[in-house]
């Protein structure tokens, strides 16, 4: 069955994007500081793999599908529509822009969250359903319809950009199920309450 799961990384005081974070300047001042844990990292145990990155890396792409936020993808160009060759999900109020047209992969749902994550469970099969973007990320959590959270904590304090969990409709309890600290990283994976 497939499962849910958020991945983002998050500097200690909950910004995933930095001050400015516009179209011409895609997650804003710094945003790379909550990246840098990609490449820097000794290797899990007993793997051949180029450290604790490569892993989550490989973890978020044998996802079946992607369901991800406007903002998200529009800054990305829809990752010129394969983000590792899985259907992309995007809900939203609006149509899409015609660049859209040349991403058979990419599909607008405009009909609810609820819908956008059934149709990306259903593409998934058995495998995860990758989940990017705060906004789709509180409203998931809103409906319901959100499983996990793999927040990357950055041990650094942004002070300004945008925030993971700037509006949330109530208290969400959430169970740990894995913590790996490392020296450029805490990586936390929760499970959604119900």
């Amino acid at each position: 069955m497939s499962v849910s799961v958020l991945y983002m990384s998050m500097s200690l005081d909950g910004y995933i994007a930095g001050p400015n974070d516009e179209p011409d300047n895609p997650g804003g001042d710094g945003f790379m500081r909550l990246h840098d844990w990609y490449g820097f990292e000794a290797p899990p145990p007993n793997t051949k793999g180029s450290g604790w990155g490569a892993h989550f890396i490989d973890e978020g792409n044998a996802t079946g599908a992607v369901l991800a936020g406007r903002r998200t993808v529009e800054q990305v160009d829809h990752w010129g529509g394969n983000h590792h060759g899985v259907p992309i999900f995007v809900p939203s109020h609006r149509p899409p822009g015609p660049s859209v047209a040349n991403y058979p992969l990419v599909t607008y749902v405009t009909d609810g969250i609820e819908s956008a994550m059934a149709q990306a469970k259903a593409a998934a099969g058995d495998r995860n359903v990758l989940v990017h973007g705060a906004y789709t990320a509180q409203r998931a959590l809103e409906a319901g319809v959100l499983d996990e959270l793999q927040i990357h904590q950055i041990p650094v304090l942004f002070g300004g950009g945008r925030r993971l969990f700037e509006v949330l409709p109530s208290r969400i309890e959430l169970e740990i199920v894995r913590v790996i600290d490392t020296p450029e990283a805490t990586h936390i994976r929760y499970r959604v309450r119900r």
